[in-house]
């Protein structure tokens, strides 16, 4: 195992920060697995898991069952996980730009189609490894100007060659749930089996330019100019590990172990992966899920758990005013399965308190979380 210091754009004299990057497997592997974790700095289940499979990693490379190169980054962002207000931690939006730190990464897809469009040769394995050096080279000249830019590029660039990405994330209170292009669910539906997943969202753009889609669109942009010259780039995945508060080593051990169940059977760690277990359910289009809003503000008292299945027009919570006695029930229009609901329970007028999974596409456009 190596151990790489990443030094990030410093904002002022006198501080400094840094990403460590966890390198396994040979020196010379044909192919990379890249996990990292809490990008969004709040969210900390996946640090957990990560700190497990470091110790598996370990082991596994020691015995020589490594087939792959495997790179772990197991705190993502150490700019946000010191924002804490008040004994609250933030870590979602950036201070200084306000930006949503998964989001507006570098698309530098008309760079490096430019840059390879007269050197492609007949070789899709060849092109292949042509338009990832071209990637690394693009993103490595780059120059930013911010804390923020320079954590994005080094995230970016440890992770743009790699076959297959795992982003880890949670959300509030949820059951465990992945979202991924739908060209890819054949490649990820062992992961979901393995992980126990209760909901996978399919979408070919979900808006904001996340770090799992800066991938899946460049790819997308060189299949579309230069269709059947280079061989599959691979896949990445936005894994969301339940919720916030499920920082727990039993989970974490299960959640590292389902890991390391996908990469055997991937062919990245030497061994006999288990039979797959059922897919809990099949997926859904990120385009259905409904998100819950309260009309009013108040209470919130939750009828409804998270892994529920809700029938259209079925109250899932009810907002109380305290003072005027009012209950106003809130109900979802569309069937589907309750994944996600709010740790708040003081409601603003207007504020989303819970997502439901449906089985229709009926949004359209921008259809992540701020």
């Amino acid at each position: 195992m190596q151990t790489h210091v990443h030094q990030l754009l410093a904002p002022v004299p006198g501080t400094t920060r840094q990403i460590h990057s966890f390198h396994y497997g040979p020196a010379q592997a044909a192919r990379k697995v890249y996990l990292q974790a809490s990008l969004h700095a709040d969210e900390l289940p996946g640090m957990l898991v990560l700190w497990h499979l470091k110790q598996q990693l370990a082991y596994l490379e020691a015995q020589g069952l490594l087939r792959w190169s495997v790179v772990l980054v197991p705190v993502a962002n150490p700019l946000g996980l010191e924002q804490v207000l008040m004994d609250v931690p933030q870590g979602r939006f950036d201070n200084d730009s306000r930006e949503n730190f998964n989001r507006f990464f570098l698309d530098v897809g008309q760079q490096v189609g430019d840059r390879v469009q007269g050197v492609l040769v007949d070789d899709p394995a060849e092109n292949l490894h042509l338009i990832r050096s071209t990637l690394r080279q693009t993103l490595a000249s780059q120059v930013p100007t911010t804390q923020l830019q320079s954590m994005r590029l080094i995230l970016q660039a440890l992770a743009c060659d790699a076959d297959i990405v795992l982003d880890l994330h949670c959300d509030f209170e949820a059951v465990q749930h992945l979202y991924l292009s739908p060209d890819f669910w054949s490649d990820v539906e062992p992961l979901a089996r393995y992980l126990g997943a209760r909901a996978c969202f399919l979408a070919k753009e979900a808006g904001g330019q996340s770090f799992d889609e800066c991938f899946t669109l460049f790819w997308a942009q060189m299949q579309a100019r230069f269709a059947g010259r280079f061989a599959s780039p691979g896949f990445a995945v936005t894994v969301e590990l339940r919720g916030v508060a499920d920082v727990d080593h039993g989970l974490a051990r299960q959640d590292c172990q389902a890991l390391i169940h996908y990469l055997i059977q991937r062919g990245a760690i030497d061994g006999q992966a288990p039979p797959l277990p059922p897919l809990l359910n099949p997926p859904t289009p990120l385009a259905g899920v409904e998100p819950v809003i309260s009309p009013v503000g108040g209470l919130i008292v939750f009828c409804a758990q998270v892994g529920d299945y809700l029938k259209a027009g079925q109250i899932l919570a009810e907002v109380i005013d305290p003072i005027t006695d009012r209950v106003t029930p809130v109900a979802c229009s569309r069937e589907g399965l309750l994944y996600v609901r709010s740790v708040r329970r003081m409601a603003t007028a207007g504020m989303t308190i819970a997502h439901v999974a449906g089985l229709e596409a009926y949004r359209q456009g921008y259809l992540l979380s701020p």
